[in-house]
């Protein structure tokens, strides 16, 4: 089949590799219809991840056509069209028992011997997101193997296409869980930094939920402005303005209720912390998460979806501490919120697919990389389709 394969940094390539057979009784193949490439993809794309191999097939946002079960598949069966959650999970474990399916405990062999510390061993296996997380090939292929079929994907209607549902797999319910996380309900006020497409979702989801002010912080003002026009948000350009006292000044001194970091540790911070995580001194930047601490109310809550690597010089405990603030992190509990998310769609609270700027065959698929990575002609979310 013809997958997408990261070679190095800035080096990927779509490429003929094995076609993935049944390996356990509860596995599915299916044949992709639609995959996307996630802002979580150009980490590893600029080879910021540990773990990636040559060769390891990418994507973790994909839906497609059950070609194939296992013996002990129960709840899905040939023909079948299915969205698949990024977090694989076992559906048994401790953790799932607790609907916390990002913390499985059982999927993922490889996190505590690439990290030495078999404490962090529990975190749940994910599709296309280096060994560090169990090395799964992804989904931005012809097929892929899903293991754990009875726990994770979700049947579609026929009336919902693909692209209204294909963000099920990570994005939407990502952005969901981050507002959730926040507690920021009807009437109050919220602060996502970030405009990319976790931070789209959470400001339509923040809308659906009736929170009343919504900031959006970015510098791109495609992004900000396509968020003004679809969501309401208030924009607050970065480059423009201290984005945290901005927010400080417009809420009568006292801050946002709550605060969603969809940044992560890509953020551009001070001279001295770039020099630090390019030498591997530091695992990650604080620059967002510092900001969102600042912007936050006290007794607030600060959400975080974007993903983050190790120690972060200058982190604020201090002024977290003094503050009150709660911080809830991790990754998403997608199981968990694709049947409601599902219906919301279907109901047509949620138009995800609006987010989508670029539709692209999965040949084309390093040129989608390049695009989204330099923020190129409104590159707000790509589209990949085999065959196409």
């Amino acid at each position: 089949m013809r997958a997408l394969c990261y070679h190095s940094a800035h080096e990927v390539s779509v490429d003929t590799v094995p076609d993935p057979v049944i390996q356990e009784a509860d596995d599915i193949i299916i044949q992709i219809t639609a995959t996307a490439i996630c802002g979580s993809d150009l980490h590893l794309y600029r080879g910021k991840v540990p773990g990636m191999h040559e060769g390891d097939v990418l994507g973790h946002e994909f839906m497609g056509i059950v070609v194939e079960a296992g013996l002990s598949v129960t709840k899905l069966r040939k023909g079948d069209r299915v969205v698949v959650p990024f977090v694989i999970a076992c559906g048994s474990c401790y953790f799932c028992d607790h609907q916390l399916f990002s913390a499985c405990e059982t999927t993922n062999p490889d996190r505590g011997t690439i990290m030495n510390k078999k404490s962090l061993r529990s975190g749940a296996a994910l599709f296309g997101f280096s060994h560090f997380y169990g090395g799964m090939p992804g989904g931005q292929a012809e097929y892929v193997r899903v293991p754990k079929a009875n726990v994770g994907p979700i049947k579609i209607p026929d009336a919902l296409p693909d692209e209204k549902v294909l963000f099920l797999s990570d994005i939407l319910p990502t952005g969901y869980q981050a507002v959730l996380n926040t507690g920021v309900g009807k009437g109050g006020s919220l602060a996502i930094y970030g405009g990319g497409p976790v931070g789209q979702m959470a400001a339509a989801t923040a809308r659906m939920l009736g929170v009343e002010r919504i900031f959006m912080v970015d510098h791109h003002p495609y992004r900000l402005e396509f968020a003004r026009s679809t969501y309401g948000i208030i924009p607050v350009n970065f480059d423009e303005v201290d984005a945290a006292e901005y927010i400080i000044e417009n809420t009568g001194s006292r801050g946002v209720d709550g605060v969603v970091d969809a940044v992560g540790f890509e953020a551009k911070g001070s001279a001295v912390e770039t020099v630090m995580t390019n030498l591997k001194l530091e695992g990650s930047s604080g620059a967002a998460l510092r900001q969102c601490i600042a912007a936050c109310r006290r007794g607030g809550t600060v959400s975080v979806p974007g993903l983050y690597a190790g120690f972060i010089h200058g982190f604020l405990f201090g002024d977290l501490f003094e503050k009150g603030l709660t911080i809830k992190a991790g990754q998403t509990h997608v199981q968990r919120f694709m049947p409601e998310l599902l219906e919301f769609i279907g109901e047509g609270k949620l138009h995800p697919d609006v987010i989508i700027s670029h539709r692209l065959p999965l040949e084309d698929a390093a040129l989608g990389y390049k695009m989204f990575d330099k923020k190129e002609d409104n590159c707000r979310k790509v589209i990949l389709r085999p065959g196409s």
